[in-house]
């Protein structure tokens, strides 16, 4: 063979193979956008741990890059518009601003939510079964979860007519629609439903208290959101300075003070999360991936907060307890 020829044929070989292993070595990216602060984000390992049994492992064979909206929701397109010049393989994202800013940022990168509002009503996905375009994950909606919630605190609160105050915040999309589901179901339970209204990013919630106080209510729903959650602790412990019954969202308030909670597995939601990463990640489409709806919901009861509040469980209630803080 010409010397040339073999040293051109080589030369073009290597070359090949070299970008075949820059191919192989190529580290995915994934984008991880936060609704609360760095300090308050309690899910962020349960996902990572969701990806380590999967075989990835941050900074060898996987990188996150994390974005922390800190309550502030208005600033999600700006941190997703950060992730996309990252060059991100893959968005993660569990509040409903945040998917939207995220669809509304890309087309092409696939983005895994987790949400907890029904996405098609929320105009995000298609369907359940077909979500369509580059969005897909799970969605820890059930329709009748507001009216499961209303229904246990009206076996836990001692009077035939409970007055139950609801608060949320009234600029969030997210808490809009799962107030409307309470409200509904409050009217089906005949419920005495009182709206007690908050606007993030800076709740006044001390104006708050005054109106719970003023309606006089038995009981206090409060519905869970990225400007609400991180103030658990304040909430659990008017509740407690004012003897109400609380039902919470998620038991990382049960953990604080708050009575009770009804809710998906969180833990669960997250590390399924990791699932929906790892196979698009090896080549499936998001379109193709239809959004799960969560299997596991538990009821959380911390028995600390009724003794302090004077309230006795009704055994059949304690009895379905998945999780009882003593």
């Amino acid at each position: 063979m010409n010397p040339r020829l073999f040293w051109l044929i080589t030369a073009i070989l290597l070359a090949f193979l070299d970008g075949a292993e820059a191919q192989q070595l190529k580290i995915p990216r994934i984008g991880y956008l936060v609704p609360v602060s760095r300090k308050s984000d309690r899910n962020s390992d349960v996902f990572l741990q969701g990806l380590r049994d999967l075989g990835y492992i941050e900074g060898k064979n996987v990188l996150l890059e994390y974005r922390y909206a800190e309550g502030k929701l208005d600033r999600s397109p700006k941190l997703v518009a950060e992730l996309l010049q990252l060059k991100v393989d893959i968005i993660v994202v569990p509040f409903l601003p945040g998917i939207r800013a995220a669809k509304e940022a890309t087309k092409t990168i696939p983005i895994v939510m987790v949400s907890v509002v029904d996405p098609v009503s929320a105009g995000v996905i298609d369907s359940l079964a077909r979500p369509g375009g580059n969005i897909t994950g799970l969605a820890s909606l059930r329709a009748d979860l507001g009216g499961k919630r209303l229904e246990l605190l009206k076996e836990v609160v001692p009077t035939r007519s409970p007055v139950i105050a609801c608060l949320w915040d009234a600029n969030a999309p997210g808490p809009t629609m799962q107030f409307k589901e309470y409200e509904s179901a409050a009217r089906g339970l005949n419920i005495q439903f009182q709206s007690i209204e908050v606007r993030g990013p800076d709740p006044d919630l001390e104006g708050a208290f005054r109106a719970i106080a003023k309606s006089r209510a038995n009981a206090l729903v409060v519905v869970d959101n990225p400007v609400l959650g991180p103030q658990r602790e304040r909430i659990a412990s008017f509740a407690l300075r004012t003897r109400l019954i609380s039902m919470c969202e998620s038991s990382n308030s049960v953990e604080v003070g708050c009575l009770i909670s009804y809710s998906a597995n969180q833990a669960d939601l997250f590390r399924r999360a990791a699932v929906y990463v790892d196979k698009i990640l090896k080549g499936a489409k998001p379109a193709d991936l239809p959004v799960e709806q969560p299997t596991k919901f538990e009821l959380v009861i911390n028995l600390k907060t009724a003794k302090q509040i004077g309230l006795i469980i009704p055994p059949n209630v304690l009895a379905r307890a998945d999780k009882v803080i003593r």
